[in-house]
């Protein structure tokens, strides 16, 4: 293709996915399957305009994708998050696995694809999306539910899952000729994750010394580098991409620096990962879709009986009612970015095309079946035995908001969540909240006192064991940490006393 009109499709693909993902995310569309969708529409399968004749021609960019989408998950990723909530939350979130991904392999093999594909379509059925799933405890208004945190548990979880689960798959995704290559790749990709993880231990600060300048040009075209070097030296190594991408991003997502560069990352994140989505919708025939009609149906119903199962089970646990049980169950049913990201590595393989097909139509069924079934959680939670829960119902209207300190990402509506705990010795308390002058594009969304939430105003007063949610634009998320961290140490008077809060 002549480098001019390589250049006039590669816009219009970023122009096709943006314009389609804004109209459907007006009648609350999450955008993954939007671009996918985009791919098929306009690709060279599907009569019309094809932008793309060649999927090879976006091969690279599309991988690139790849790797900023795992690259950042692993700055995201916080085993805090995950032992934070005790050995119930860990107990809670294995058996959401256990169930999904089990069933998942049982269904792969009942499909009689091959054993490989068996084991790739585990991963696509048990994993669900993180990002779908924080968009949508934030659009249902849902984060004050007591049950959240049980549901960020299964998503953290997850998210470690994956990276061991591509490490296990590398001999099914590389090709392994006999058992004992099969057991040298899956050593080789354990061994890799081995050295990155003793490097996160011991090596973190030396990595993190690399972007440690103030200025941003130089901050982003070194973690690129590292990033793309990494996860093209894992694939050198016979171990995936992905892989290298994660733990990379890990090592450095426990830098000081870590939150600048998840606001550095976001934008780079979002184009390439739309071009990722976009370029496996042109592999897809919409034709084959109804060859695999059946078992689509069939996996989404799995999905979505396991999921409950798993919900109810986790509810038991925690002491939740059938509604908090039909809330954790449904809200961590859609699949997403992982599903894709593990049909394309198996189609890149070699695998059964018919995995790309199947993956396509099962993502974008439960991207329209899932946030339909969460938004009307309470009447599908009489689906569940009320025996099996305690008699008396939660209040959601007051839950206790997880408020352990750290953010939690919300880049699919734009912006990001502070959680802020007044603790003992804080000098944010006694400052009112119209002396927190939090920068421009941050806002104090809810305060939690007492088990009440509910919205401040300027002359409430922050007292000890108030938990805080501030909402800010990705570009003004490390200025909010910094203000918050200032009137932490300082109070109402730390501009006044030279405290920025670095």
């Amino acid at each position: 293709m002549h480098i001019a009109e390589a250049l006039v499709a590669l816009g219009a693909v970023f122009l096709v996915c943006g314009l389609m993902a804004r109209a459907g995310v007006r009648i609350g569309l999450p955008t993954i399957p939007l671009f996918m969708i985009a791919g098929i529409l306009f690709g060279p399968n599907t009569p019309g305009i094809a932008l793309v004749g060649d999927a090879s021609e976006l091969e690279l960019l599309a991988r690139l994708g790849l790797i900023f989408l795992l690259f950042y998950l692993g700055l995201e990723f916080s085993l805090d998050q995950l032992t934070s909530g005790g050995k119930r939350l860990v107990g809670a979130a294995g058996v959401y696995l256990l169930l999904n991904i089990g069933g998942g392999l049982g269904f792969g093999f009942a499909l009689g694809w091959g054993t490989a594909e068996a084991f790739v379509i585990a991963g696509v059925v048990g994993i669900s999306s993180s990002a779908i799933v924080t968009k949508l405890l934030v659009e249902l208004r849902r984060l004050g539910n007591p049950e959240t945190r049980v549901i960020l548990g299964i998503v953290v979880l997850e998210d470690l899952f994956l990276a061991l689960y591509l490490a296990l798959l590398q001999p099914v995704l590389g090709g392994a000729s006999g058992p004992l290559d099969a057991i040298l790749g899956t050593a080789t990709a354990f061994a890799f994750l081995l050295a990155l993880a003793l490097i996160a231990r011991f090596g973190a600060r030396l990595v993190s010394r690399l972007v440690d300048t103030k200025d941003e040009e130089i901050v982003v075209v070194v973690f690129v580098g590292l990033a793309i070097t990494t996860a093209g030296l894992a694939e050198l190594l016979g171990v995936s991409d992905a892989i290298g991408a994660f733990m990379i991003g890990l090592i450095l997502g426990t830098s000081v620096k870590a939150g600048r560069l998840r606001t550095l990352t976001h934008p780079l994140r979002d184009a390439f990962g739309a071009v990722f989505f976009f370029h496996f919708g042109l592999s897809i025939q919409v034709e084959n879709l109804l060859g695999v009609a059946p078992q689509i149906g069939l996996a989404a119903l799995l999905t979505v009986v396991l999921a409950l199962t798993a919900g109810a089970i986790a509810a038991r646990l925690h002491g939740f009612d059938r509604v908090g049980a039909a809330n954790i169950g449904l809200t961590v049913l859609t699949r997403g970015e992982f599903s894709l990201i593990l049909a394309a590595l198996a189609l890149s393989a070699g695998l059964d095309p018919r995995i790309g097909t199947f993956t396509a139509g099962y993502v974008l069924l439960l991207a329209l079946v899932g946030p339909f079934a969460v938004a009307n959680s309470e009447r599908l939670a009489r689906l569940l035995p009320a025996r099996l829960f305690p008699a008396a119902a939660v209040d959601r209207s007051a839950g206790e908001v997880p408020m352990d300190a750290g953010h939690a990402s919300l880049h699919r509506i734009g912006t990001d969540l502070l959680q802020v705990q007044v603790c003992e010795g804080s000098k944010l308390h006694g400052v009112y909240v119209s002396e927190l002058r939090l920068p421009t594009g941050a806002t104090l969304g809810l305060l939690v006192r007492d088990g009440a939430t509910f919205t401040p105003q300027p002359s409430t007063r922050l007292r000890h064991g108030d938990g805080l949610l501030v909402f800010a634009v990705p570009e003004q998320r490390v200025a909010t940490e910094r203000r918050i961290r200032a009137l932490h140490r300082s109070g109402r008077m730390a501009t006044w006393r030279g405290d920025s809060g670095e």
